[in-house]
């Protein structure tokens, strides 16, 4: 089954499905998106799913927004869709690539890596990310894909070869993808991680050359 006929099954029984910061619900002309803490606000400006992108570029207080999968999306806005095909769109254009990965996990075609390889993988300005320690990732990483203030991706990857966790500071929720990571425990659509994310590999730069830079997600 396509992404977008399993959005509309879980549309036509549900009437309402959550995935990050969104809140969809089925309407009788479509779909509507919203800020998942907007709907009952009556002050929303309306858009249409060509605006996605430019709504996921900002916060509220027009920082731009580096990491897309950061908790930071802004307010004040709903999305109206006609069909599954556009919500689809829509959601991929706030949350670049997050569907696709969602489909290779539950087609079993989903390949992790692990941080170590990641950075092991590194050239250039970015080789001595590599250097990085095992207390130094454990703090960066359960600050800074944490999901309240840094991310609200579900980490799949593993810390090393041995599988180990990426941080003892972070919940086991981090890693389930059954999980809300907005913590209002709804039954979500998750946002997964199958590795690190550039954003994370810079932080691990700056924590090894000790510039204490990018200590969370921005």
């Amino acid at each position: 089954m396509k992404e977008s006929e399993r959005l509309l099954e879980s549309l036509r029984a549900e009437k309402t499905l959550w995935i990050g910061q969104l809140e969809v619900l089925a309407s009788d002309d479509g779909f509507v998106v919203y800020h998942r803490d907007d709907p009952g606000r009556k002050n929303l400006t309306n858009h249409a799913s060509d605006d996605a992108f430019e709504i996921a570029k900002f916060d509220d207080t027009g920082n731009y927004r580096a990491l897309k999968t950061a908790p930071n999306l802004g307010h004040g806005w709903k999305i109206f869709v006609s069909n599954a095909a556009e919500l689809e769109q829509a959601i991929d254009a706030i949350y670049p690539g997050r569907l696709a990965v969602l489909r290779a996990l539950e087609s079993g075609e989903l390949v992790t890596t692990s941080l170590r390889e990641t950075l092991n993988r590194q050239s250039g300005m970015y080789r001595v990310a590599a250097k990085i320690s095992d207390q130094q990732i454990d703090d960066l990483v359960g600050d800074f894909c944490r999901s309240d203030g840094g991310c609200v991706r579900t980490i799949l990857w593993k810390r090393d070869e041995r599988k180990t966790v990426p941080s003892a500071k972070l919940p086991p929720e981090k890693f389930d993808p059954a999980a809300d990571q907005m913590g209002k425990g709804e039954k979500c659509i998750p946002l997964l991680c199958q590795e690190a994310c550039n954003l994370l590999v810079a932080a691990c730069r700056e924590k090894v050359k000790g510039k204490g830079a990018a200590s969370s997600a921005p």
